[in-house]
């Protein structure tokens, strides 16, 4: 049984960071591409980054230069490291693989609040 659990999240003041984490157990991260996405409240989820299982990563653009998405292959846990927080990152981070979300899964997700 695939699951995904994210945490790490919280309240922090913009302008400050914080690191998600994203532990898999049932599949192996480094085997698939994993996505980063989040939900601000009343709006749709958006991708916010990825690492395919090459290692090449992309961001949205709204993120760029400042998340960074990341790997250990050992702990099969994949991290995105936020800084420089602007209170319009305030979402739900959700980590997810393609596979999983044709299979309609997701995770329960971590709580980001940037106050300004």
């Amino acid at each position: 049984q695939v699951q995904l659990v994210e945490s790490g999240g919280g309240l922090v003041q913009a302008g400050g960071s914080l690191r998600l984490s994203c532990a898999a157990s049932g599949l192996i991260a480094s085997s698939n591409t994993m996505r980063w996405y989040r939900q601000p409240a009343g709006k749709q989820r958006e991708s916010v980054a990825f690492i395919t299982s090459s290692g090449n990563t992309m961001y949205a653009d709204s993120v760029k230069g400042r998340f960074t998405i990341s790997r250990d292959n050992a702990k099969n846990t994949v991290y995105l490291q936020m800084n420089s927080l602007k209170p319009e990152d305030t979402a739900v981070y959700y980590c997810n693989t393609p596979g999983m979300i044709i299979a309609g899964y997701w995770g329960q997700g971590t709580q980001v609040t940037v106050s300004s």
